[in-house]
């Protein structure tokens, strides 16, 4: 691992942990806030709480406890909101670094993070909270800037490898992150917060966590990070005959070559089609992934600690896999095809699911074998698809064409410059995940969670099935060993 890499592998660590820390308290927070605005009726929160129960009883109407079914459609629905405040800003946010340098805008954004954090942390209305949300939404560019940063500094050859270090990092985040969040929120506040009188958030102490994180991950960049754009690493000459499947490779005398540089025409083409699979693929796995909660509440009787149980152990596996197996398979295999895999095993996995409402009541013992047979199959998931497509999306974004009269450098198409292209691949999949999840619970609140499982199965078979054009292998001319 390189120097920058280990910077910005380090630095997601950090952010991806600051960021995966509230995760578990939303349903919580927003109870805090019911309790403290109740009494008034046409207050921000009750307004909006009516709104999302009128919806909700239109499909579906629990036997007990609405509210608090109302509370975590909401606590839903934010992340809803903060992933289409991600897809309107990811293009702008890549079309700014491509102009004015990674790290300057990078910085920028630590800066609207830092002050979510800040707002979250004296936040004692809803009104205010969900400000803090939206304010992260338009500042969090870190993923798509730490992309665009190995991009910069990675050859075709390694670029999957190295871009599999954010894949990691989420894993690891995404495992430690919740369980460090929820010991916080249960500790109380040190006297020093409480001493100057300033009301807080109810997890302020979590608030102060992210807060502190934020801040070491912008004092670290501005030291250790340096401008990447423009810095391209050196490569082998790739090989004469355009684009094949990522890292598909051609051998000749022992010599390994990528090639992937085809017209400004197909990388177009194929940027667009990888755009449309990113959405596709999130909304139905992004879907699946919020309603798993309903399922083991509804079939298990689950609590939180056993519902992060299981999410904690579909990112250790994820980890494992991406360190011990993508990482070392990806040149062999190419990245849509790695991408292929992982869809397909979300196909299985789904079926999994859609098998297991029945076995609960007369085989529980097989249905709960059903439900970790489908956490593995997700950890599978998780590891390969994403990774994948984002290493092939900056594999068209890759390298400015030479004139063969000249010799000179040809200036490169504005939608292939890295940071707005792959800004705009983010933008695709965090759309999917805006409008996944409502439509997964109103399938799963109207038709039951074997249909909706059912149907997200095909689904992902379906888009398996229509990867030919990113899975396809084309002829490569080898080199001679220099």
């Amino acid at each position: 691992m390189g120097q920058v890499e280990r910077v910005v592998f380090l630095s997601l660590v950090l952010d991806l942990f600051a960021f995966t820390i509230p995760l578990p308290l939303f349903p919580r927070i927003i109870e805090w806030y019911t309790k403290r605005e109740s009494s008034d009726p046409n207050g921000f929160l009750s307004r909006t709480l009516y709104t999302v129960s009128t919806a909700r009883s239109l499909l579906y109407k629990p036997t007990s406890n609405p509210q608090r079914w109302d509370i975590v459609l909401l606590g839903g629905l934010m992340g809803s909101v903060f992933s289409a405040l991600q897809w309107f800003i990811s293009p702008y946010i890549g079309s700014l670094s491509d102009k004015y340098g990674r790290k300057r805008v990078l910085l920028i954004t630590m800066i609207g993070n830092l002050l979510s954090a800040l707002v979250w942390l004296q936040s004692t209305s809803f009104a205010s909270y969900l400000l803090s949300r939206v304010i992260g939404g338009l500042s969090e560019g870190n993923v798509q800037l730490a992309i665009a940063i190995l991009s910069d500094v990675t050859t075709p050859e390694t670029r999957a490898k190295a871009l599999a270090h954010v894949g990691i990092a989420f894993a690891i985040c995404f495992c430690i992150g919740p369980p460090i969040g929820a010991y916080f929120a249960s500790r109380p506040l040190p006297s020093s917060f409480t001493a100057s009188g300033i009301e807080l958030n109810v997890y302020a102490g979590p608030a102060a966590l992210t807060v502190v994180l934020l801040a070491l991950e912008t004092v670290f960049l501005v030291f250790a990070l340096p401008e990447t754009r423009g810095k391209a690493a050196t490569s082998q000459k790739p090989a004469a005959n355009g684009a094949t499947n990522g890292s598909a490779r051609g051998k000749a005398n022992g010599t390994t070559q990528t090639s992937r540089q085809g017209t400004t025409a197909d990388r177009l083409k194929m940027l667009k089609t990888l755009r449309r699979l990113h959405f596709l693929f999130l909304g139905v796995f992004s879907g699946v992934e919020f309603t798993l909660t309903f399922l083991t509440f509804d079939l298990f009787d689950w609590g939180n600690k056993q519902n992060g149980a299981l999410i904690g152990s579909i990112g250790i596996i994820s980890a494992l896999l991406q360190g011990g197996y993508v990482r070392r398979a990806m040149s062999k295999v190419g990245e849509g095809n790695m991408a292929k895999r992982g869809i397909s095993s979300c196909a299985v996995g789904l079926v999994f699911l859609t098998i297991l409402p029945h076995m609960v009541a007369n085989h529980p013992t097989i249905a709960t074998r059903l439900l970790q047979a489908a956490a593995v199959c997700m950890a599978m998931t998780s590891a390969t698809v994403v990774n994948s497509l984002t290493a092939y999306a900056s594999l068209q974004c890759d390298d400015i064409s030479v004139d063969p009269d000249t010799g000179k450098a040809v200036e490169e198409h504005p939608d292939l410059a890295k940071g707005k292209a792959l800004g705009k691949f983010r933008s695709s999949g965090q759309l999917g995940r805006a409008i996944g999840p409502l439509f997964a619970c109103a399938s799963y609140w109207t038709f039951g969670p074997s249909l909706t499982y059912a149907v997200s199965a095909v689904a992902m078979f379906a888009i398996s099935a229509g990867m030919k054009s990113v899975t396809k292998r084309r002829t490569v001319i080898p080199t001679k060993a220099q």
